[in-house]
């Protein structure tokens, strides 16, 4: 089979992934009886084999201890693929999903590769049904509501040319992150406190509640925060950190807790 540019001659049986998103679809398809090892990061399902392999610097040697015959990954800018053809493992690059579509794409593709193509596929259209149906059935609100998403305590943001930033605007949601240079930062700007507060969103959404423990009383504690309207409106929301970073199967899960957010804005 042929997914990219590379040709897989037979079914891999030794996998080794070093992607957390592409972990969580190899599960998904049905291939993780053939997955040997997962990167430090790859922390869903419970039953994949983690190990201490690094992601973002692998070591080739590393990763020849466990014999694969197939490691994915979701970049290869180290020259991984060439010190693994020495050890006869082929590399898979799925780069980072930038669309719904590019998502779709994937787990069909991790399908193909791994031996379960009707399998991705089906999972393909499974999760994009899953999706349209969430968003169509989410009631729209009177006027256009714009949100601040927040990755960290130092307000890096993610703007509508980002994976997560697409999601949300399928809701017809506008996000005060837009216009503010993003090209220069790959989607995702630093933005300052006084133009959040200025922007004043009508929802907060946080994907640092995990790894840094923010929640809508913390937000409300910040300085001045008090006044924004999602804070006296109720409408600060805590997503899973985890499952908002990844293009896995589990988009569903975040774009069903967003439209319960969208649900209760239009109503408070």
């Amino acid at each position: 089979v042929t997914v990219g540019s590379l040709t897989i001659e037979r079914q891999p049986t030794r996998i080794v992934s070093l992607s957390p998103s592409a972990t969580e679809t190899l599960f998904a398809v049905g291939a993780g009886k053939q997955v040997v090892a997962v990167d430090s990061t790859s922390d869903y399902p419970a039953q994949a084999p983690h190990t201490k392999l690094a992601a973002l610097s692998p070591d080739p040697e590393a990763i020849a201890a466990y014999h694969p015959d197939l490691v994915v990954v979701s970049a290869d800018t180290t020259g991984l693929s060439p010190a693994l053809a020495k050890i006869g493992a082929q590399t898979l690059v799925m780069p980072d999903a930038k669309t719904l579509d590019d998502a779709y794409r994937e787990f069909a593709d991790l399908g193909t590769a791994t031996g379960h193509r009707a399998e991705g596929q089906s999972l393909s259209r499974q999760v994009r049904a899953d999706v349209d149906g969430i968003i169509a059935a989410t009631p729209k609100p009177a006027k256009p509501l714009s949100y601040y998403y927040e990755l960290d305590q130092t307000y890096y943001s993610a703007t509508s040319a980002t994976f997560l930033g697409q999601i949300l605007q399928r809701f017809g949601l506008t996000n005060i992150a837009d216009g503010t240079d993003p090209s220069a930062s790959g989607g995702y700007p630093q933005l300052s406190p006084e133009r959040i507060l200025q922007s004043d969103p009508d929802l907060v959404f946080l994907a640092d509640s995990k790894c840094c423990g923010q929640n809508a009383q913390s937000v409300a504690a910040r300085p001045g925060w008090n006044t924004l309207s999602a804070v006296q409106h109720g409408r600060v929301f805590t997503l899973d950190d985890d499952i908002a970073s990844r293009w896995s199967p589990r988009i569903v899960e975040l774009v069903r807790a967003v439209s319960t957010a969208v649900s209760q804005a239009a109503t408070r």
